[in-house]
């Protein structure tokens, strides 16, 4: 179908009545915020849309997106008392229950319950929440591009913690009677569950041997009088009556899980006007996304609260692809920055007054830790590298 010149006025038209109107719309919005850099910033400029070769670092921004912490559960109807007529149909308690208005003498009264075996956690991290926003198109969308040579000096470093745990033999049998209490008899009380672990503990010893009889009886009293706030613990008695210890069951447990840290060593040598421009871009662009807001253009410390700085999202390029071997980024924030304007060992500067020589270090952390189901995505003979 052709297209007439009324059409494109048309056309015209509507994009401006739209742009009047996002212009003219208040609130804190992308469309609001006002950058003073370019929205795609590659350095060097030789390194441009048509010269895509070697590996590159892309730096995405976004806005911040909380993490969401919430639950999901279902309600159903049921009747207060056992039998029950609603609009004209009697339910016996059990049956399938609906809204209605009740009528007759012996009509329930309807009440709603909380199906316990759907209730189910809802815990999102922030980087899940930017993915799911950003896939989803109805929330942050990227800010701005800064593509970079491949830092030198590249590593990753998963940890999570482990650490050291030790229980004795009367902390285990308290442990065990505990669990054997709450989960098969509630009402047990203290008193039985005493006489259980004493029980236990005794009958697990060769009472035959003096010797254990009193090392049982010297740690159980240490601990009778380290409660008091006597400082003399169960080993202590134990090791001055019998010159034994206590088994620790010494065990290396899980902990924690830890965040990753990325520090990256840029180093500028803009070689032409344009270069230096786009240099003063991305070291402002990077200070501007990692400052908080203060939510108000008035002058002075801001309002009640402050936003969050910008996040960012960081991705190794092999040709312009995504790298099939390097390690890949959750979202991070950017903690650190430090801009070096004497790079060469000596303050020179162009005409300009450019710097000929910077080293600028920024320093990412993760904004969530890595989970083994986020590896589920790498599958065995593909081409998307060593995973997180």
């Amino acid at each position: 179908m052709a297209v007439t010149a009324n059409d494109v006025t048309n056309k015209k038209q509507t994009a401006n009545n739209k742009l009047n109107q996002n212009s003219s719309s208040g609130g804190n919005t992308k469309k609001d915020r006002h950058f003073s850099h370019p929205k795609l910033m590659v350095y060097p400029s030789a390194r441009g849309k048509g010269n895509i070769t070697g590996d590159t670092l892309l730096i995405k921004c976004f806005e911040y997106i909380p993490p969401q912490t919430t639950s999901s559960l279902k309600y159903r109807l049921q009747f207060a008392s056992k039998k029950g007529k609603v609009d004209g149909i009697n339910y016996n308690e059990g049956d399938p229950k609906r809204l209605g208005k009740s009528s007759g003498k012996d009509a329930g009264q309807l009440d709603t319950k909380i199906v316990p075996e759907s209730f189910k956690m809802i815990n999102r991290g922030a980087s899940d929440n930017i993915n799911a926003a950003t896939i989803g198109g109805q929330g942050t969308k990227h800010l701005y591009y800064v593509e970079l040579p491949i830092p030198q000096d590249l590593t990753d470093n998963n940890s999570v913690t482990w650490g050291d745990d030790s229980m004795n033999v009367l902390q285990l049998a308290g442990l065990a009677v505990a669990d054997k209490a709450l989960t098969q008899n509630p009402s047990q009380t203290f008193d039985e569950a005493k006489n259980l672990i004493t029980q236990g503990v005794f009958d697990n010893a060769n009472l035959a041997d003096e010797q254990v009889k009193k090392g049982i009886v010297a740690a159980v009293t240490g601990k009778a009088f380290d409660n008091m706030g006597t400082n003399i613990s169960a080993n202590s008695a134990l090791g001055r009556a019998t010159g034994m210890t206590l088994n620790s069951n010494l065990e290396l447990l899980f902990d924690s899980v830890n965040l990753r840290t990325f520090p990256f060593n840029i180093n500028f040598s803009p070689r032409t006007p344009e270069e230096a421009m786009t240099v003063k871009h991305i070291i402002r662009a990077f200070k501007s996304s990692m400052a908080a807001k203060k939510g108000t253009s008035d002058v002075g410390q801001g309002g009640i609260f402050l936003r969050a700085p910008d996040v960012f999202q960081l991705k190794y390029l092999h040709r312009g692809k995504e790298h099939p071997f390097l390690n890949s980024f959750k979202h991070m924030a950017l903690t650190g920055m430090t801009v070096n304007y004497t790079g060469a060992g000596t303050f020179a500067t162009y005409e300009d007054g450019t710097p000929v020589n910077m080293k600028m270090s920024l320093t990412f952390k993760e904004l969530n830790p890595i989970y083994h189901e986020d590896y589920d995505n790498f599958t065995t003979g593909d081409n998307m590298g060593v995973g997180f």
